[in-house]
């Protein structure tokens, strides 16, 4: 058997060279130096220390040494392989740093700006004002009663004593659907559902009819072919233009505040006898303005009073009509334009901005329920 081969020289073992080792340490130090990024540092780092480098497969020609070389060549190639971690660590920690430098910079929220980005909606005011007025009369034990659009001839005329005759049967002021002789129109004002709720009701009856009309009218500052009313109601025994005056004051504190001061001016309509104009004390001037040269008021063009819809004593022609006992029975109505209400209320000049839906006329009036 042979000895052990006490002549073996390490030094040849090329890997092991201690210039080698050097030459693997300056060529990671190098790469580590040239990245840029953590991107680039990382390649770096599987290249100089990943199982494959130059410095792991060095470290694998330890185990082939005679154990009297195995110590030397041990130091040399661990000594290198810390050198380079601890390289490694140190630009790890600079481009960490440098990184997070970028970050606050580039992705910096500025805590001033308005945090919600994301505008709540709004309900349109005609909506709220409309469901006010419901919730006014429904505390005083009214029902709301609605009907269709579109609606028959008879009901919207001819049961509220409006002849074929009339001014307002005319195409001028009706939108009638397909043809004039189809008997069927746009209703012109809520009226109709009076006349239903006669027709499916039995007296007493105390019901307010909010709703969408029509008629031929040009969209103006004031006009509008689509605008909304809302018509009352009342049948029952012994009823009176006193009852009808006392639930028009306490309609009108309920929407422009207590103390307001109405009138009742003659008028006409064919479906009330007899029959008055509505007005309010202008809210603004209240009355003051009146042959006050140097004061005039805009709202009431200093008359003092600003009109405010019809009402009067339901015609016995419409309870008979409608099947009621004219003998029995009286009763009275009144209609408001809820677009005039709301100007009156809220100021609102124009009724452009009621009906070309621009959310910031809305978004005033927020989200009243």
């Amino acid at each position: 058997m042979s000895a052990p081969n006490s002549d073996y020289d390490p030094v040849q073992v090329t890997p092991l060279d201690a210039d080698q080792v050097a030459a693997m340490v300056s060529d990671a130090l190098a790469a580590f130096a040239a990245a840029r990024d953590l991107d680039a540092l990382k390649e770096a780092r599987l290249a100089h220390t990943g199982d494959r480098s130059p410095l792991a497969l060095a470290n694998r020609e330890i185990g082939a040494l005679p154990p009297q070389a195995r110590k030397e060549a041990g130091q040399r190639v661990g000594t290198a392989r810390r050198d380079v971690a601890t390289a490694l660590a140190e630009r790890q920690a600079v481009l960490e740093a440098e990184r997070d430098e970028r970050v606050l910079v580039e992705e910096a929220v500025d805590v001033t700006l308005p945090w919600d980005r994301a505008p709540r909606g709004a309900r349109h005011p005609l909506t709220t004002i409309q469901e006010r007025v419901a919730d006014v009369f429904v505390a005083m034990g009214w029902e709301v009663a609605e009907g269709p659009e579109v609606e028959a001839e008879w009901l919207n005329f001819d049961a509220l004593n409006i002849g074929p005759d009339h001014p307002a049967r005319t195409m001028q002021d009706t939108f009638f659907v397909e043809s004039e002789d189809s008997g069927l129109v746009l209703r012109t004002h809520t009226s109709p559902v009076q006349a239903r709720s006669m027709l499916s009701r039995t007296p007493p009856i105390y019901v307010i009819c909010p709703g969408r009309t029509f008629r031929t009218d040009e969209l103006d500052a004031t006009h509008t072919p689509v605008f909304s009313q809302v018509e009352g109601l009342a049948i029952d025994e012994g009823l009176t233009m006193a009852h009808l005056k006392g639930t028009l004051d306490h309609f009108a504190s309920s929407m422009f505040g207590d103390g307001i001061t109405t009138r009742l001016r003659p008028s006409y309509f064919p479906f009330t006898e007899p029959s008055a104009e509505m007005d309010l004390q202008c809210f603004v001037c209240r009355g003051a303005s009146v042959g006050d040269p140097d004061h005039p008021c805009r709202t009431c063009g200093s008359e003092g009073w600003i009109e405010w819809g019809g009402c009067g004593m339901v015609n016995p022609r419409v309870l008979v009509a409608c099947g009621i006992d004219p003998e029995r029975y009286t009763g009275f109505a009144f209609g408001m334009g809820l677009e005039r209400t709301l100007m009156f209320r809220h100021g609102v000049e124009d009724m452009h901005d009621m009906v070309e839906g621009d959310v910031r006329f809305a978004a005033a009036f927020g989200m009243e329920i």
